[in-house]
């Protein structure tokens, strides 16, 4: 299988230059089950040629908001309109999350819950109670029609969407994200004002607790495999002579 990854931004340069950027961490996360990884940096406004290009692809987190005026957004958008009326399968993490919901009719906004950091537990319908790493303030408000809620806690009730067709996954945590890549971020954040004192000394305590990054990373593995084997059969064969 053939995964593009559409880098959508950026971690901070300190964490790049220990842990990679997105697509990096992305290529480590699935590696080891025999698939071919490509990327583009869409924020820099890199895009494919067309969603035929790849098997399947992968929108990653970005410190932008999917509502916000920049150069990348409404492409991307139209980007993601054109895969899912191709039915070519899509992941989408965080913004990723937020820019599919967004492109096929739903509504992000900045959450009046605030920041959501450190250790999130969801209620992940074909898991049970999974723990993953969160870091957000925008949210899923309003889902695109015909979308399944597969993930949610109290704080974020749209955090995981499977859409229409069983082609498009999206999450809002960061499956990515180990315990010392988050304690990176909160250490490297702790003294921002943008940040709750209160909230980030939270997060902080709640990495004490494990993640639980294998399982939903091999679900999310299988529903791109089998969507990938649903797509390639749905195509037409083509008769040569």
């Amino acid at each position: 299988m053939h995964l593009s990854i559409l880098q959508c931004g950026a971690p901070p340069p300190d964490i790049a230059a220990k842990h990679g950027l997105y697509p990096d961490m992305f290529e480590r996360l699935f590696a080891g089950r025999g698939w071919r990884f490509s990327r583009y940096n869409v924020e820099e406004m890199v895009f494919p040629d067309s969603p035929q290009v790849a098997d399947a692809f992968l929108l990653t987190g970005s410190r932008h908001g999917v509502y916000e005026d920049h150069p990348f957004i409404a492409p991307l958008e139209q980007f993601v309109r054109d895969a899912f009326e191709q039915a070519v399968p899509m992941l989408g993490i965080c913004f990723g999350h937020q820019i599919i919901a967004q492109a096929l009719g739903g509504q992000v906004e900045k959450a009046s819950a605030g920041w959501g950091l450190g250790r999130q537990v969801y209620h992940m319908t074909p898991l049970g109670d999974r723990a993953l790493c969160a870091w957000h303030q925008d949210q899923v408000v309003t889902p695109p029609d015909g979308a399944r809620i597969i993930a949610a806690n109290g704080f974020c009730p749209y955090a995981g969407l499977i859409y229409p067709g069983e082609r498009t996954l999206t999450v809002q945590a960061h499956p990515e994200f180990s315990t010392p890549v988050a304690a990176e971020f909160l250490d490297l954040r702790k003294n921002d004002p943008a940040y709750p004192p209160d909230r980030m000394a939270a997060a902080l305590a709640s990495l004490g607790e494990p993640f639980d990054i294998d399982p939903v990373v091999d679900y999310m593995a299988t529903f791109l495999e089998r969507a990938v084997e649903d797509a390639q059969k749905d195509r037409p064969v083509m008769k040569h002579g």
